[in-house]
């Protein structure tokens, strides 16, 4: 499961993560604002990957940042969207028989349009085993 972020991290290390998918992750997966905050303070706004810590109805999951903003109050960035885009299908290509799920990225929050911002430029990189979403 791919989770949209920013890299915004407050005071007290914890990402900020208050609305759409990022919210929903933080009343799901206790702990992943502060591991995200630590992780962007040491790495960067990069993609994370945890794989097999947190379970949900008892199956471990492997729960994916993707980076769409810089900071949580600006609009989505397309070049930043696609960087997470490249770095999602290295993965994924290389496990081909894995799948993702990403929500649209940047298009709730992040003010983006899929049809005619976003999905032309990740459409061309994704690999058929990230599988691109809508509520």
């Amino acid at each position: 499961m791919a989770i949209t972020t920013n890299g915004t991290v407050k005071t007290n290390g914890e990402a900020v993560m208050g609305r759409g998918c990022a919210l929903e992750a933080t009343q799901k997966l206790p702990g992943i604002q502060k591991m995200l905050g630590e992780f962007i303070q040491k790495n960067g706004n990069h993609l994370c990957v945890w794989n097999g810590v947190w379970s949900i109805n008892n199956q471990k999951m492997c729960i994916i940042t993707f980076p769409v903003k810089h900071n949580w109050w600006e609009r989505a960035d397309l070049a930043l969207i696609e960087a997470s885009a490249y770095s999602l299908a290295e993965i994924y290509r290389q496990n081909p028989d894995k799948k993702v799920y990403l929500p649209r990225p940047g298009c709730g929050n992040g003010n983006l349009d899929w049809e005619s911002e976003v999905k032309p430029v990740i459409s061309k990189i994704l690999p058929d085993n990230v599988i691109v979403v809508s509520k």
